[in-house]
């Protein structure tokens, strides 16, 4: 008897692929930036969030899609940090947001009031490299306590991302973690990769991070990071 394949993946890729094409029509005719930040849990994203909420709010009219396994925990971070709506989507298990699972969270934000979407990828190196959800740009983040070849370990996620932030920046004098060899490493992988290098702690580095977010929120979704 024959055997018939269904390439369940590809079509579901498909179709995520489709949706995502239309929500960042979407967030290009708002003239709204759109930044997907992904990385290994712990690194930092939510923290980063945080002080860019308590620098930026009052000067850039900022949305946020965070995604999580099991809690909103994130996001109820975020919320003190914010008068505005922080759209939590909790996965249940999923290693990673979806085009879908965006759009739906748009219908909820007043795009017309808004300059900057972050979207708060889970925490995971693997999985959200895969998956376009309207973007303008990936932003990956790793810390100086993972090791400098993080991007030899998870190259597609660093070739797929057009901005890298080094973050806990101010733990370099206490962990065995070279600088230089981080971003070669991750230049290896992605020769275009712009880098920051920073400490949502002590503040190190947050002036380019914050200068970067304003030139995009400027330029709307024609930016270039």
């Amino acid at each position: 008897m024959a055997v018939r394949t269904i390439e369940v993946r590809e079509r579901v890729m498909a179709k995520n692929d489709e949706i995502a094409a239309t929500v960042r029509r979407q967030l290009h005719e708002a003239g709204i930036a759109a930044l997907n930040l992904v990385s290994s849990p712990g690194s930092g994203k939510t923290t980063l969030l945080e002080r860019t909420l308590d620098a930026l709010g009052d000067e850039l009219r900022i949305s946020i899609v965070t995604g999580d396994v099991q809690t909103q925990n994130d996001a109820d971070r975020l919320a003190q940090r914010t008068p505005r709506l922080v759209q939590a989507v909790v996965t249940n298990g999923a290693c990673h947001l979806d085009a879908r699972q965006v759009q739906t969270a748009l219908a909820a934000i007043d795009l017309g009031e808004t300059d900057l979407l972050f979207i708060e990828n889970v925490g995971n190196l693997v999985c959200p490299a895969n998956w376009d959800l309207g973007e303008d740009a990936k932003v990956v983040l790793f810390s100086v306590t993972e090791g400098e070849d993080k991007p030899l370990k998870y190259p597609r996620m660093f070739h797929e991302s057009r901005v890298a932030v080094l973050t806990k920046i101010d733990l370099l004098p206490y962990v065995p973690f070279d600088v230089d060899r981080a971003v070669m490493f991750a230049r290896r992988v992605n020769p275009d990769l712009r880098f920051f290098f920073t400490s949502a702690l002590t503040g190190a580095g947050m002036a380019e991070w914050f200068g970067f977010l304003r030139d995009q929120a400027r330029t709307g979704a024609h930016a270039t990071p």
